[in-house]
């Protein structure tokens, strides 16, 4: 355990610990009841492998997985909606208990769709049929229940109490308390796409010793993917949008990145450095240069042996902190530090009133625009709803963005965002027909009356980051 992780401490799993059977180890430990034992297992021995897991998947287990599940998601290859499947939820569940702990479960082909990415590119995303997901979110759960306990801190994507704001809270401190001179942005390229069915069931073994689990997983990732009525076979990669991808993701960069960076900056570093990864995206602070670019080289080698390799376009290394502005200027370099994305957000080295650096942080302007476009489209398509209905949505969406970038000095950016929906609003309202133009003494208490007004929502990194992890 790294020397941040009593700072980054985890909160417990959430499981059902009512459960009334007892897993049985490898060590010949016997574990207490339900997913409490098996998380007691795994905290006291991390080398040891669980040979008896499935039957925490019961009917009732199944049953909350279901309910966990979105009610409006999009169907998958089996064409079941979530209402559908409801309908006879008791004889549905009681069937796919059996046909899993019997062994003649199938999983069925994700059904590949697209959505359109900031860039302009797309992104495949896979939807699995229903029952896959139940049972996906059913094994997710347990396996959580062991890998929780592994873990680090440094990892906080797609994990049971941490938030993107955690990552962002843990990063801003991480900065302004640590000797950060240099930052590395790094992303995987198409990691989902390119991990490696082999590693990745190797590593899931380092813990995991029921072969019926074990060949879940398998018929998860090999179940393929259907694409306008054509099956393609899966030979890496796991779908972007099944439920058990997160986890499986977390536990393959867990043994390829994760224990390798807390390693390396152990034995390696000259100086500081600190690391937060939420999924496939990480940023690291370097006190020196010269760290930071022999950490790019071997992290490159290092991704190299598992299949992976780094995006060419998203990862940059630049000088980054406290000192960069001043270091600019004594090397006669014109202009502000660089900045760089990390979750929405654009980190910038600013000061406050006193002079003193602060991180400042502002929405990402690209997806700014974007958000703001596909505003406007849905009002250019709907402009002939009723208002109150317009109006309703229209409150949703505000307020769902802002809950998200209500951070502090993002103020312009939350101003800007609703005078820019106003005004596509008004735009829209102005178009429904030439004869009664809508004026702007009338828009006016309606914008007040459906617009959430903004406001600072989540406190200073700091604030949160020291409550959350005391020292």
């Amino acid at each position: 355990m790294g020397a941040e992780e009593p700072v980054e401490g985890r909160r417990p799993t959430k499981g059902n610990a009512e459960q009334d059977a007892a897993p049985r180890t490898q060590c010949r430990t016997r574990a207490s009841y339900g997913l409490q034992g098996v998380r007691e297992a795994a905290r006291r021995d991390r080398r040891v492998r669980f040979t008896s897991l499935l039957h925490h998947v019961t009917v009732e287990w199944l049953r909350e997985s279901f309910y966990s599940l979105k009610k409006r998601a999009a169907p998958g290859v089996d064409g079941m909606t979530w209402r559908e499947y409801e309908e006879r939820l008791d004889e549905r569940l009681t069937d796919l208990h059996e046909r899993v702990h019997r062994g003649s479960y199938r999983a069925q082909p994700s059904r590949r769709v697209y959505i359109p990415k900031t860039d302009g590119r797309q992104r495949p995303l896979g939807i699995a049929a229903l029952e896959d997901k139940i049972v996906q979110h059913a094994v997710a759960v347990v396996l959580s229940a062991i890998y929780e306990e592994d873990f680090l801190g440094i990892s906080y994507g797609f994990r049971p109490g941490r938030s993107q704001h955690d990552a962002l809270d843990a990063l801003s401190v991480g900065i302004t308390r640590k000797r950060v001179n240099w930052v590395l942005d790094a992303d995987i390229r198409g990691f989902f796409d390119t991990l490696d069915h082999g590693w990745l069931m190797k590593f899931v073994e380092h813990r995991i010793a029921d072969r019926r689990v074990l060949r879940l997983i398998r018929k998860w990732l090999r179940a393929g993917v259907l694409e306008d009525g054509r099956w393609s076979e899966t030979s890496v990669g796991t779908p972007q949008g099944a439920v058990i991808s997160p986890l499986l993701a977390n536990v393959y960069l867990h043994y390829v990145f994760d224990l390798w960076v807390e390693a390396w900056r152990k034995e390696e570093a000259a100086g500081d450095v600190i690391v937060v990864r939420y999924a496939d995206d990480f940023v690291l602070g370097f006190e020196h240069r010269e760290d930071a670019e022999r950490f790019l080289r071997d992290l490159t080698v290092r991704l190299g042996r598992f299949g992976l390799a780094l995006h060419p376009e998203k990862t940059r290394l630049i000088e980054f902190g406290r000192h960069a502005a001043r270091r600019r200027r004594d090397r006669g370099e014109g202009g502000r530090p660089e900045t760089f994305d990390f979750l929405g957000f654009t980190h910038i080295c600013g000061k406050s009133r006193r002079g003193v650096f602060f991180l400042q942080r502002k929405s990402m302007a690209k997806r700014f625009r974007a958000t703001l476009r596909a505003i406007r489209e849905r009002l250019h398509e709907s402009r002939h709803r009723p208002i109150r209905e317009q109006g309703a949505t229209l409150r949703r969406v505000v307020q769902g963005w802002m809950n998200y970038h209500a951070i502090p000095c993002n103020w312009q950016r939350l101003h800007a965002f609703r005078e820019q929906v106003k005004r596509h609003w008004l735009h829209a309202l102005r178009r429904r027909g030439q004869r009664h133009r809508m004026p702007w003494e009338r828009f006016g208490p309606i914008v007040d009356l459906w617009l959430p007004h903004p406001r600072v929502l989540h406190p200073w990194p700091s604030v949160r980051f020291d409550a959350k992890y005391p020292r």
